[in-house]
């Protein structure tokens, strides 16, 4: 079943096994709140790693019962808790969630060659939003705004990989997948539309498996059928793509700000590509998309969809 509303994400993680979230710097006040609200409405257990008195002190102040000793492991630095937090989930399995860490340092232990928990994949950053204005409603992506600052062509593929992979999981059975730039037509000036063409015709010939690309194209015609129809295009792709793939980490990044601050979407967000879930949560995302978020995380681990497998 595809799921198009977000609500249906997490009446679907709401019957799903049991996981452990591993919360990186548990003293952190806004992870501390998503994990504790998560456990009263998923089937989700905190594993807690901070700074003990820290933590403490945080939960005295969210008015808090005690959390158990037994889910605490003590680190009293933030390397230090991203590196504890990353060896229980190479070890135990479960979802990653970055706490008090700045993102730099969390994803230092997670791409760590020996240490950390990647497979040999590119990890990239995966939004789903809610588009409302859409009829039937349904759910778009945006990628990759948090980890890979100026991907190139071989990373743009492993990053359209993990958003298929992220959308099947989502019952997308063969997603539609928009590669932007400023315009649909190939011009030596704008090096994305040169990469945009190559990964168009890649997914024509099946080297990209799985969904179907069209590129470049300009954002109004991957998600508008009337300017797709103004301005003459027609293909699988224009007006109703269901994955956004951005140039650079700065235009997905704002991208996906605008769609929360000033369309007020609801949104999730996951870095796949790792052996497990990574969640990076801003310190400015709400609490329900810290929710949603986690609700994906566990979708994507139960699917098994975290390191999509090359073809």
């Amino acid at each position: 079943m595809v799921i198009t509303h977000l609500d249906e994400l997490l009446e679907r993680a709401r019957h799903l096994p049991r996981r452990h979230v591993i919360v990186a710097g548990a003293e952190n006040r806004s992870a501390l709140e998503a994990i504790i609200g998560a456990e009263s409405r998923l089937p989700v257990e905190g594993v807690f790693v901070g700074d003990p008195d820290r933590l403490r002190a945080t939960a005295r102040a969210l008015g808090l019962r005690a959390i158990p000793e037994a889910r605490v492991i003590p680190a009293h630095t933030p390397e230090e808790a991203a590196r504890r937090a990353v060896a229980v989930a190479r070890q135990q399995g479960g979802i990653l969630l970055k706490g008090a860490p700045d993102t730099s340092t969390f994803l230092k232990a997670v791409l760590d060659p020996q240490e950390g928990v990647r497979v040999g994949r590119v990890l990239s950053d995966v939004l789903v939003f809610e588009d409302p204005a859409h009829q039937p409603y349904r759910l778009r992506m945006i990628t990759d705004g948090g980890v890979i600052p100026n991907p190139d062509l071989s990373q743009k593929i492993e990053i359209i990989r993990n958003a298929v992979a992220v959308a099947q999981a989502l019952g997308w059975e063969r997603p539609r997948v928009a590669v932007l730039s400023a315009t649909e037509k190939v011009t030596p000036a704008l090096p994305s539309t040169l990469e945009a063409a190559i990964l168009a015709k890649m997914g024509e010939r099946g080297q990209i498996p799985g969904c179907v690309i069209e590129g470049p194209l300009s954002l109004d015609l991957a998600i508008s059928a009337e300017s797709a129809e103004v301005k003459g295009v027609t293909s699988a792709v224009a007006g109703q793509a269901d994955i956004l793939i951005c140039p650079n980490i700065e235009v997905a990044n704002i991208l996906a700000k605008s769609v929360i601050y000033f369309a007020g979407r609801r949104v999730a967000h996951v870095a796949v590509g790792a052996a497990v879930p990574v969640l990076i949560p801003s310190r400015s995302d709400r609490a329900e998309a810290k929710l949603l978020s986690i609700a994906l995380g566990m979708l994507l681990s139960d699917v098994g969809a975290t390191a999509p497998s090359r073809p």
